[in-house]
């Protein structure tokens, strides 16, 4: 009996000794995998695709998440705003609004009416995301259209003002339920900042996110400011970055361009813009050719750039004049029909002219 017990025991004790010398080992091995990742260098990330029937690019600086995670996670953000405000999805949020199918907004959708009005106030309505039968009548929306019926233009003036919709309790209260809201002019530089807010969680410091040319900045690249093409405003300039007016440099702002150079069509000679005036419920039409807005926010930018497109040169001069918080470079034509610019004093010493 005690020959047994004793080599029970010896068989426990080497058993202990080997669990013991186990979990050593997985401990340096832990140690020193926690010790590489820490020690990783940081990389330069970059990678894009397609949304909002546009591209989208993104840069930016990790020693930590992998290009794979990231493009995955954004992936989902982008998929999770097309649900909400894109007008060719006819399940998306605001698709339902639009036809009365429910009047609560998600939490994207909220947002972006939210800011829209900030806009709207301070630009006298110049931007006004109630433009949608406009949009739509003047062949911009989703079922194209290249004649307008301008005995329509009263009745659908009456559907137009920022004014006559408000969120009450997380609803859209609207005074007519023919107002078709479009968030389009505000949309691009709304979704780079949720991606900047993203990467803001991670904790990633430097980053360039670009949705259909409106931008998202934090931080650097290689310690210098990122540099941010600006396209030369002429007719069906259709490949950004291949011919540039400007570079500017930027470090933790949002940046927007509107332009009428790419989005048109013409009818008897006569060139109509996607940028209607919500006052006047016709296409823009001045010699303002392209705006650039730095703002806070892009989508702020975004949507004050739109409404310089709308109030023209001198306006949008005044406008600037009087909002120091944003900076602005215009693009115009001169009287000899050359390619003129106005910046602001603070954007002055961003821009280096190509």
């Amino acid at each position: 009996m005690n020959n047994i017990n004793r080599k029970v025991r010896k068989t426990t004790a080497k058993g202990i000794l080997t669990a013991t010398r186990k979990r050593v080992i997985l401990v340096l091995a832990f140690s020193v995998l926690l010790l590489s990742s820490c020690s990783m260098e940081p990389q330069l990330l970059r990678w894009g695709g397609n949304t909002q029937g546009t591209t989208y690019s993104i840069l930016c600086i990790s020693d930590k998440y992998s290009v794979g995670y990231l493009s995955r996670k954004v992936s989902g953000i982008l998929e999770e705003i097309d649900n909400s405000m894109s007008l060719y999805n006819n399940s998306s949020v605001i698709s339902r609004i639009n036809r009365n199918e429910t009047d609560k907004p998600d939490r994207y959708l909220e947002e972006v009416i939210g800011l829209s009005q900030k806009v709207s106030e301070m630009t006298g309505g110049a931007f006004d995301i109630t433009v949608g039968p406009l949009v739509r009548a003047w062949g911009f929306g989703p079922e194209e259209n290249r004649k307008f019926d301008t005995s329509k233009l009263d009745s659908l003036m009456n559907l137009v003002g920022y004014k006559k919709i408000r969120v009450e309790k997380g609803l859209l209260v609207r005074d007519n339920p023919g107002i078709i809201i479009d968030v389009n002019a505000i949309a691009q530089g709304y979704t780079a900042d949720v991606i900047g807010r993203f990467f803001d969680s991670l904790g990633i410091e430097n980053y360039l996110v670009e949705v259909g040319g409106e931008v998202k900045s934090s931080g650097t690249k290689s310690g210098k400011p990122w540099r941010i093409g600006i396209d030369k405003p002429f007719d069906n300039n259709m490949k950004p970055g291949e011919n540039l007016q400007a570079v500017i440099e930027l470090s933790g702002e949002g940046l927007a361009t509107s332009g009428n150079y790419r989005k048109f069509y013409e009818v008897d000679g006569v060139k109509y813009s996607h940028t209607i005036n919500p006052v006047t419920g016709y296409p823009a039409r001045n010699r303002l050719l392209s705006a650039t807005i730095i703002a806070g926010e892009s989508a702020i930018a975004d949507a004050v750039a739109t409404a310089c497109m709308v109030m023209g040169l001198d306006k949008s001069i005044e406008f600037i004049n009087k909002h120091p918080e944003f900076e602005a470079y215009f693009v115009f034509s001169g009287d000899s029909g050359d390619f003129e610019t106005w910046e602001s004093e603070k954007m002055k010493r961003r821009i280096s002219v190509e």
